[in-house]
């Protein structure tokens, strides 16, 4: 591999493994309310909140991490710019301590404190904070990515705080924010070999911290009561079979996280649920298959890159479920593990999306930890099909002439076809849709 290639695919896991802790949507609104407050240089009187449809839905019905069982874009964006620490990107909620979240208890009980309205013609990904006191007002705009910073401003003037600085608005996010890998150019060929020659040094440390950080959130999940405990209830049927672990796994650490467990994730593809569909079935996989730390890292880099590839086609917060993306990921490092070819490798990945390309996704909630299940259960069958040369053919649907025609067709699904469909779902979900005479 040409040694621009190869530091193009470190970047992109530098890039995407990046410790998140909660749901990154409201966790982005936290983010922007957080930036605002410290422009603004004293606790806003009033919040203005304008978000995209996308982060509304995700946002809607996940409890915001630290936040006592709070929900909602009110409880995020207040909650951030009473206690959040600007400086900490996405652990924003680290540092709230309990005098922050009765005081937002408290401001939420008044209607005008925080007013969020929905922003028609942005980014699927977009907040913008506006943060009043004294007669000043200051703006922080999140766009495109979770902590891409597009604007902070003082009174209409762009202004420095908390060690960021604001570009023009519309303007690329901030060089502490912005991206530098190029996702578009990677392949399946190009990942499996870097998979295969990568100097385990490069990216060892990044990928064990994300093991063993969302092994942290899987277990948790697994030994307590979160969300609708897929990820135990899975287990109870099957205690010993591989494959259920590796849904589980992957299962509890979604249920855990979509109800507010304090722990931190190592998110992937700008979610956490995603970070850990593309880690813990890997991990469960190597250890039932005694796999040694340098097989398991390969395996989960190419986990990691596999999913960054197909959500690169789909693109940022749709209509289209991030963890069947994830879970091609999952599959494909699972394959590497059981011994599979290039090809088989190939396979795995449309397989899977031959049979799980077409799940919605409404939002984050606990629902999605069964979501994660279906995928990886999808993925861990398409591995079997591919290793016994048992696969879905070009005609078969969306299924194209090979595998990177496969994901196009389906990330343009994701991405335009099933537009109509995120706006109707969001619709259903604010109550602007008549159901009675459906």
């Amino acid at each position: 591999m040409e040694a621009s290639a190869y530091r193009n695919h470190v970047a992109i896991l530098e890039e995407e493994l990046v410790c998140a802790l909660g749901c990154t949507e409201p966790i982005a609104v936290a983010l922007a309310a957080a930036l605002a407050r410290a422009a603004l240089r004293e606790r806003p009187e009033h919040l203005e909140v304008a978000c995209s449809g996308n982060i509304i839905k995700n946002v809607k019905s996940v409890t915001v991490p630290n936040s006592g069982g709070m929900r909602g874009i009110e409880a995020a964006a207040t909650l951030g710019a009473l206690g959040g620490d600007p400086t900490a990107s996405l652990e924003v909620l680290q540092a709230v301590r309990p005098e922050d979240v009765e005081r937002t208890k408290d401001l939420l009980e008044d209607p005008g404190y925080c007013i969020v309205e929905l922003a028609e013609g942005v980014p699927n990904l977009y907040v913008r904070v506006s943060a009043a006191a004294g007669g000043h007002t200051a703006v922080a705009c999140i766009e495109e990515r979770h902590t891409n910073v597009t604007e902070l401003s003082y009174d209409g003037r762009p202004t420095v705080a908390a060690g960021i600085t604001a570009t023009a608005a519309g303007a690329p996010g901030t060089d502490a924010n912005a991206d530098s890998a190029d996702r578009g150019a990677i392949t399946l060929a190009s990942i499996w070999e870097f998979a295969h020659e990568f100097r385990l040094g490069d990216v060892d440390a990044l990928i064990s911290h994300q093991i063993g950080m969302n092994q942290a959130i899987s277990s948790e999940g697994l030994s307590g009561r979160w969300g609708a405990n897929i990820g135990s209830t899975l287990l109870k049927s099957r205690p010993n079979d591989i494959s259920t672990k590796a849904r589980a796994a992957a299962a509890a650490g979604s249920d855990a996280r979509m109800s507010g467990c304090p722990l931190p994730v190592m998110i992937c593809c700008g979610s956490g649920n995603q970070g850990i569909t593309c880690s813990q079935p890997v991990l469960e996989y190597a250890h039932d298959l005694w796999a040694d730390h340098e097989t398991l890292v390969r395996a989960v880099v190419l986990s990691d890159l596999t999913a960054v590839h197909v959500k690169y086609f789909i693109g940022e917060l749709s209509a289209f479920c991030g963890a069947v993306s994830a879970g091609c990921g999952a599959g494909g490092g699972i394959c590497y593990l059981r011994g599979g070819s290039f090809a088989q490798f190939e396979a795995t990945i449309v397989n899977t999306l031959a049979n799980v390309g077409g799940i919605v996704c409404d939002g984050a909630k606990p629902s999605c930890a069964a979501k994660i299940c279906a995928a990886v259960d999808a993925a861990i069958l398409g591995c079997d099909m591919a290793l016994a040369d048992d696969n879905f053919l070009a005609g078969d649907g969306l299924v194209g002439k090979n595998a990177e025609e496969t994901i196009r067709s389906m990330g343009y699904v994701g991405r335009v076809g099933m537009h109509p469909t995120d706006v109707e779902i969001l619709n259903i979900m604010i109550g602007k849709t008549d159901l009675t005479g459906a």
